[in-house]
């Protein structure tokens, strides 16, 4: 650009003007690729698990017993350092740890994700499988889902708790959204609480009559009034909206 161009350019302020410079910086495809093809830590850690090498606490969960490694669960979990290392270590540190209250299929699921850091699948019977159809199946993770979820906040493992709570977002359904509404108040989950009431709110009458037949909704009632009303502040919002 030449001299008097630029003086007679908008870009020229106070005897002044900028350049701006996009510099993208390339990896080497000769190495970078390679390098980090070479890491392959995420691998490794869930053929320990697998193979049990150095395993050395053992939990017996549903009838079932899974090995695992004391530092890999500790350093994963605050429940688990306080439980395998401080003051609520067994006194027999060789002993089996039973789980109550949790079936083998929802440890095992947390078993993986303390070990990969992703989400896990949920494990189904072949058996099982080919019996239940795609709205049992539905129905069925649905609930793994949300015993994945307590698990997760029981044994203080927030990354798993906030992908279960997105999972039961997109999963939510007229049959699951009063369960689970109540799970979030129990677990104080503002995010996935507010999806469960606009869920409701935007529901049909018929549609929320078939929430109100739910289990979760008898759990609602009983356990948390302060929820009912805002459920019915919701929909009353809603049907004033329509009008």
């Amino acid at each position: 650009m030449k001299r008097d161009a630029l003086e007679r350019s908008a870009n020229l302020k106070d005897d002044c003007f900028t350049i701006r410079c996009d510099i993208m910086v390339c990896k080497d495809p000769n190495n970078g690729d390679a390098v980090d093809a070479l890491s392959d830590v995420h691998q490794h850690f869930p053929h320990l698990l697998q193979n049990e090498v150095g395993a050395d606490v053992t939990f017996e969960v549903n009838g079932e017993t899974f090995a695992a490694h004391r530092c890999v669960l500790a350093a994963r979990s605050k429940f688990f350092m306080a439980q395998l290392f401080g003051p609520m270590t067994e006194n027999n540190t060789s002993s089996v740890i039973q789980i109550k209250d949790m079936e083998a299929k929802v440890f095992a699921a947390l078993l993986s994700f303390i070990y990969t850091d992703s989400f896990p699948g949920m494990d189904m019977d072949n058996d099982m499988e080919e019996e239940v159809g795609q709205d049992e199946e539905e129905v069925e993770y649905v609930m793994w889902l949300q015993d994945l979820f307590v698990a997760a906040d029981r044994y203080d493992l927030q990354r798993l708790k906030l992908l279960c709570e997105e999972h039961l977002v997109d999963h939510l359904c007229v049959s699951s959204v009063a369960s689970t509404l109540a799970l979030a108040e129990q677990h104080y989950c503002h995010r996935l609480k507010e999806a469960c009431l606009k869920f409701i709110q935007v529901q049909s009458l018929p549609c929320l009559e078939k929430v109100m037949a739910t289990d979760g909704w008898e759990c609602i009632v009983t356990t948390y009034p302060s929820v009912l009303k805002e459920i019915i502040s919701k929909v009353a919002s809603s049907q004033k909206d329509k009008k």
